[in-house]
């Protein structure tokens, strides 16, 4: 569907996407706090004419629409941007260096929100050239608590007008620029985390009879733990349990009276996360008490698991091979990181792709969450050229 003359096109205005890309760099925010990134994105739609923004959804989300002027069955499509950085200190040597002292956008959302900023700009000037609406969605705070996906979408964001098929991208720093990733069903885990307090007697190092040792109980619990994978989970299934934290004690000859465990759980499957979460409490509960303590366990669930529907995940994959060669488009694996458009998908089908930004000779390879993480932007390109495509795919009936 798309055209050379929108190739082009997108090709002319990425000077002002990366110009985009480097403002936000420079002035990164934390989840819920977004508020001059989201004076930005709606003084570029005002700009731009899109109709109908709408602003302070869960705290500084912003959507838009823009409606195709080309007959047909008035399907809407939302497509999604996030916003937010973390809080890391950049170490980069860049003119675009972070402003804001211990925040960055070490994960790529400024280069998310550019993009869909450009995508609204090609898609504004080719209205003509598909039917339905399309609806922009720029979203705080991807990276802390509950995100901002779920209330966002508690606040109408699918509906008035209803959403049809929703899709978002992410630019990834493990692979190749331009490189475009997308597979049918789970592509993200599931991301729990839990904490578990033991609770033991105190007592003096030098007579550990006349204690119970919290330490101990805690020691027995995590080495019990690795079971929920290596004995309680099908081999062919995937299943993470790490402790990352224990803390206790304040003495090198006190035994304290508690130890708390902290770590996450990540999964694909809804009935394993029941499982792994019904295993971790019984273990942790029944080995303390096993060893005259007691144990009590906060179990979070974090974001579900990242699912894309196969019939949209494939009209990427086409859209992709259209927009970019049939070379740059790649099935994706998935991994056990957590990603919260997940709530999105849901709720309505759609898919979630991956935008290959590592340039080696650039020297763009670090980490995602890392201090030198940096995107290629010539990348972005090859998001919009994708993000375009899939809008035309689906709303002229592609799909």
């Amino acid at each position: 569907m798309i055209t050379d003359q929108i190739k082009n096109d997108i090709d002319e205005i990425m000077p002002g996407v990366v110009a985009d890309r480097r403002h936000l760099h420079e002035h990164p925010e934390l989840g819920f706090q977004e508020k001059e990134t989201s004076a930005f994105v709606i003084q570029r739609l005002e700009a731009l004419g899109v109709d109908d923004i709408r602003t302070g959804i869960a705290e500084t989300g912003v959507t838009a629409l823009i409606h195709g002027t080309k007959p047909g069955d008035g399907k809407v499509v939302l497509l999604r941007a996030d916003m937010d950085a973390l809080p890391i200190t950049e170490e980069n040597d860049v003119e675009y260096v972070s402003q804001n002292k211990g925040v960055m956008h070490a994960c790529g959302h400024d280069a998310h929100t550019s993009m869909l900023l450009g995508t609204a700009r090609v898609l504004m000037s080719n209205r003509d050239k598909f039917s339905g609406t399309v609806k922009l969605l720029f979203q705080p705070s991807e990276e802390w608590g509950t995100g901002g996906a779920l209330p966002m979408i508690e606040q109408g964001v699918l509906e008035d007008p209803h959403v049809d098929a929703v899709f978002g991208q992410h630019v990834s720093s493990g692979d190749p620029t331009g490189e475009i990733q997308v597979s049918g069903g789970p592509i993200a885990a599931a991301a729990d985390s839990f904490k578990i307090t033991v609770q033991g007697k105190g007592g003096h190092g030098a007579s550990p009879h006349e204690a119970v040792d919290p330490i101990i109980i805690a020691t027995n619990i995590i080495s019990t733990l690795q079971t929920i994978v290596s004995r309680g989970t099908d081999p062919m299934k995937s299943t993470v349990v790490s402790v990352c934290n224990i803390h206790s004690g304040f003495a090198d000859n006190v035994i304290p009276d508690t130890c708390e465990i902290g770590g996450t759980v990540r999964t694909f499957d809804a009935e394993l996360r029941d499982k792994a979460e019904e295993r971790l409490t019984s273990i942790a509960t029944s080995i303390a008490a096993a060893m005259g303590g007691t144990a009590t366990v906060d179990y979070h669930r974090g974001y579900p698991a990242t699912i894309n529907d196969d019939e949209m995940a494939q009209l990427v994959r086409d859209a992709a091979t259209e927009a970019v060669g049939e070379d740059l488009s790649k099935p994706l694996a998935p991994g056990m990181g957590a990603e919260d458009f997940s709530y999105f998908l849901e709720n309505r089908p759609g898919a979630f792709w991956m935008v290959g930004c590592r340039n080696e000779e650039k020297g763009m390879v670090w980490p995602h969450h890392h201090p030198r993480f940096d995107v290629d932007e010539e990348s972005m390109s090859f998001g919009i050229k994708t993000m375009t495509n899939v809008v035309l795919r689906y709303l002229n009936g592609a799909e």
